[in-house]
């Protein structure tokens, strides 16, 4: 297909089956985030280097049935602007923007190769499960990066090749034997997934993942017209092509080679020794089973764009750690030696967890959002430099901290 051919194929796609599916109520979703601590992490985990703020101008590109809304609902001080070139999809959101009342949401229908028609310029883009569908996304995101501000930040995820192998083959397998994305075809398309072996690659994401259960996932993995994966250093090809520069991993850890299983294997320190887009191009290939990569991403030449956090320094002991809301602190059936196991829920690989002695508890214990390290070891007893910079920087990369510098 041509592109023209090829969007208008995915645009019928989307209004026959819309996908994620329309929810009716914010309720659930605007409660979680009153918590002010996850609205802060949040900020951080975007601006490490900047002061906190809601007020902020915020594109949802390629929004879908609900996620402009969902945006809207988290950052009421936020100007929330979501565009999607699905008619259904709009009609969902602004359903939803009516009856939550969200004043501060407006939704277009629009492409997002032509974005820049909304005269906007902002703070953060959101496009998450968009670009990779599109007939040209490196047209799409040069559009997105046209009306980013020059501080502003992008949150971008796409496709990742290894973990989507079983979905590949059924892909192909529907397009060798005709299947449709109609009814008929999805109904018959569930019951033959019945049958799958054991053994194949689907096989485990259909055990594992709930989403992959829901008529609407199906279709949307399994008979979508436009569909391809990145391979973290085409990601990074993808986005510097684009004239924008890779800032960090929403979740780090399974990209690190000091985390779980990475950290134990024979050849770890060679792993370490590599350029750092190199160890997560490895862990990539090691793991094997990553279905998206989501990446935060700045315009190339904005300061802190990379390595914004660093420890070979002094500034470290400035940093403010903030902590991330979807940690667990266990302290039941412990390792030999470990006061307690933090774990972030949000991780979808049961490997990576975090085990800390007794004086490393109570370090972690005395973070609250309000004092830099510095302050955390003086108030500690003057815990060592050493063990707060290893301490401290595990946590990073092991995604239960998020840092507020914007102090220094």
């Amino acid at each position: 297909m041509n592109e023209d051919s090829a969007a208008d194929a995915v645009r019928e796609f989307y209004e026959r089956y819309p996908y994620p599916p329309p929810i009716e109520s914010l309720d659930k979703y605007r409660q979680r985030w009153q918590d002010p601590n996850r609205r802060r992490a949040d900020f951080h985990l975007h601006w490490p280097n900047k002061l906190y703020g809601e007020e902020k101008t915020v594109l949802v590109a390629g929004c879908g049935t609900s996620q402009a809304s969902k945006h809207a609902a988290r950052a009421p001080a936020a100007r929330v602007v979501g565009i999607d070139f699905s008619a259904t999809s709009v009609r969902s959101t602004e359903d939803l923007r009516r009856k939550h009342d969200l004043s501060n949401l407006e939704v277009h229908q629009l492409p997002i190769e032509r974005v820049g028609e909304l005269n906007i310029s902002f703070d953060l883009i959101v496009c998450t499960g968009v670009l990779h569908h599109l007939a040209n996304p490196d047209a799409g995101l040069r559009a997105l990066r046209d009306v980013l501000k020059p501080d502003g930040a992008m949150h971008l995820m796409v496709y990742a090749p290894y973990g989507r192998t079983g979905i590949y083959m059924l892909q192909e397998f529907c397009r060798r034997v005709g299947i449709e994305p109609n009814d008929t075809d999805i109904e018959e398309l569930i019951a033959a997934l019945g049958s799958l072996p054991a053994a194949h690659p689907l096989a485990r994401l259909l055990r594992e993942v709930p989403d992959f259960r829901q008529r609407a996932a199906l279709a949307d993995a399994l008979l979508h017209p436009q569909d391809r994966a990145y391979s973290v250093p085409q990601l990074m090809e993808f986005i510097g092509g684009a004239g924008l520069g890779f800032g960090r991993w929403i979740q780090q850890a399974p990209y690190s080679p000091g985390c779980g299983v990475m950290a134990h294997l024979p050849q770890s320190s060679r792993i370490a020794s590599l350029d750092v887009i190199e160890q997560h191009a490895a862990a990539e290939l090691f793991r094997g089973t990553m279905l998206t990569h989501s990446a935060i991403v700045h315009h190339e030449d904005y300061p802190h764009c990379s390595h914004a956090i660093d420890f070979a320094g002094e500034a470290w002991m400035d940093y403010l750690p903030v902590r991330v809301p979807d940690t667990l602190c266990i302290q039941e059936r412990l390792p030999p030696g470990a006061a307690a196991v933090l774990i972030n829920r949000a991780h979808t690989f049961t490997d990576i967890y975090m085990p800390i002695d007794a004086r490393e508890k109570r370090l972690v214990d005395a973070i609250d959002g309000e004092r830099s390290i510095r302050e955390i070891a003086g108030d500690a007893g003057d815990a060592p430099r050493d063990v707060c910079r290893t301490l401290f920087e595990r946590l990073w990369w092991h995604d239960q901290v998020v840092f507020d510098r914007s102090r220094g």
